[in-house]
């Protein structure tokens, strides 16, 4: 929305009733945001009242995001106010190992009539042109970026990571089901015979209370550490020598992308497109999900040898460069937001960004 500017006018429906992102929309941005109450026990209703609303404002584009927003996607495929670009940014923990058939038949028809449907990986677009059978003109494949500006810089804050520091273990990441922080607990368990290490986790959510009891129980808590929520990933994630990632279901990762672009090696499980996103370098330390003991041996051999996380952390650093720019990602979402509206009505245009039910992650 920054990016476009004065070019565009936003109506943002918050599904979930979360606008704690509106806070980040700056003044240069013309944005209204509108409560809508949705009554789960009366569907029909409310897809009755999702369709008189597009009726009514008429917007020269419907932006979409996620399974929370489908229906809107359907109330405008079969009768179309207006052009439609749905966003996929991944699965919740309910789909994280396979997908339900309900949602999977309700994407393949109500998707296959967009404008198009965005994905930031490899994986979802391979699922949604296999799995939900979308026709390949229509999807598109935009990769997320940063502002790599951000993260050249080495911070002088330490978030308490420096005291009695030998070699950090570090995540970021809301402490939600699906990321589960548990494993990478367990995890460090299996390489805490080296006393050198700490587990730095930074993040908030739901889950925090039973991992702390986790660590608590493990015997190493104090060496296991929670930040809570970082609101500059850019000051912490400098004081950390290794970046883990254990989620059970993961896309395009910003975590990562900003892990890398400080330089860092990633040791992860193999899920979304985290292998093909690192560099070559480290595609080895990324193991698959359910085998602890691979995990465990990819930090070991990372924390012994400083030369080989720098080594792998300067490749990492550059493909961030080279593939994942934040300028890259902005010019591709302009040319699928605004090109199929003339010229002459862009300074008009009305964006409804219709969101889910999930709190906007730091990860994506």
């Amino acid at each position: 929305m920054a990016y476009l500017g004065k070019r565009c006018r936003h109506t943002i429906i918050s599904l979930d009733g979360i606008t704690t992102a509106a806070e980040r929309i700056t003044s240069e941005v013309s944005a209204e945001i509108l409560p809508l109450m949705v009554d789960k026990r009366h569907p029909f209703a409310n897809l009755l009242a999702f369709r008189r609303f597009l009726a009514c404002s008429k917007p020269d584009l419907l932006a979409t995001y996620n399974w929370g927003a489908i229906e809107w996607a359907a109330v405008n495929c079969c009768r179309p106010v207006c052009r439609h670009v749905h966003f996929e940014a991944g699965f919740g923990q309910e789909e994280a190992t396979i997908q339900l058939r309900r949602r999977v038949l309700t994407r393949r028809l109500v998707l296959a009539r967009s404008d198009y449907v965005v994905v930031p990986s490899r994986t979802l677009e391979r699922i949604a042109l296999s799995r939900w059978r979308l026709p390949p003109e229509r999807v598109r494949y935009v990769p997320d970026g940063i502002d790599i500006s951000r993260f050249a810089r080495k911070s002088e804050a330490s978030y308490g990571t420096t005291q009695h520091r030998d070699i950090v273990i570090g995540t970021v990441a809301p402490l939600r089901p699906e990321k589960n922080i548990a494993r990478l607990i367990d995890v460090f368990c299996r390489v805490a015979d080296d006393p050198r290490l700490r587990l730095v986790i930074a993040g908030d959510g739901p889950e925090r209370v039973g991992l702390e009891s986790l660590a608590a129980a493990s015997g190493l808590n104090h060496r296991i550490v929670f930040l809570g929520n970082v609101a500059r990933p850019e000051e912490l994630l400098p004081n950390f020598d290794v970046f883990g990632l254990s989620s059970d279901t993961e896309q395009i990762p910003n975590s990562v992308l900003e892990a890398m672009a400080v330089g860092l090696p990633i040791a992860a499980v193999d899920v979304g497109d985290i292998r093909m996103m690192v560099a070559s370098t480290n595609a080895p330390y990324i193991v698959p999900r359910e085998d602890p003991d691979s995990f465990a041996a990819a930090i070991r051999q990372l924390v012994a040898d400083p030369s080989l996380r720098s080594r792998i952390g300067m490749g990492n650093r550059l493909q961030v460069e080279t593939r994942f720019r934040q300028e890259l990602m902005f010019e591709q979402y302009e040319k699928l937001l605004l090109g199929g509206a003339p010229a002459a009505q862009s300074t008009q245009s009305r964006e409804g960004a219709l969101v889910d039910g999930h709190s906007q992650r730091a990860d994506r």
